[in-house]
């Protein structure tokens, strides 16, 4: 119990057993039919925790970020999955996240925009600005998330959560 108390404090939540939002639980922990979402940390492959309730599993042990990640989307009602490896060994997705500076917010506004699938005059009629400002913030924006394509910045701006479609 302490080491799942430490962990979710690690995460950045507090633990509250008087009126909890989600459960935490270890696979050796049975579920129960309390009516709240509940987490299992498994060091398995989490099978059987759908069929028990659970809202999901995380690997033995979870980063702070997954489990970060996966309270609050059991309290959102999302399933809590880890990522699944490719079948050649090699994670999903891009290379691992890198810092990246972060975008202004004009940035993220142009970045949205370039999501939203509008063209550099487009852009700067909706945000009221001048196309050559708008290519001046792109080169900014491509440069700081090292893309190559306006594809690939708004990809990036998803991954990293700076954007939403």
């Amino acid at each position: 119990m302490r080491a799942l108390a430490g962990l979710v404090e690690s995460a950045g939540h507090l633990v509250d057993a008087e009126s909890p939002q989600v459960v935490l639980a270890d696979e050796s922990v049975g579920l129960n039919g309390d009516g709240l979402p509940r987490v299992v940390i498994s060091g398995e492959d989490g099978e059987g925790s759908e069929e028990e309730g659970a809202a999901g599993w995380l690997p033995d042990p979870p980063s702070p970020a997954q489990l970060d990640a996966a309270l609050r989307a059991a309290v959102s009602g999302l399933a809590v999955r880890p990522r699944a490896p490719r079948p050649n060994g090699r994670a999903r997705g891009f290379r691992a996240a890198v810092e990246t500076p972060p975008l202004t917010p004009r940035e993220l506004d142009i970045l949205g925009a370039l999501g939203d699938g509008l063209s550099n005059k487009e852009v700067a009629r909706r945000l009221g600005i001048s196309a050559h400002t708008v290519k001046f913030h792109l080169e900014t924006i491509f440069r700081k998330l090292d893309a190559a394509s306006r594809a690939e910045a708004v990809v990036k701006g998803l991954r990293s959560g700076a954007i939403e479609l």
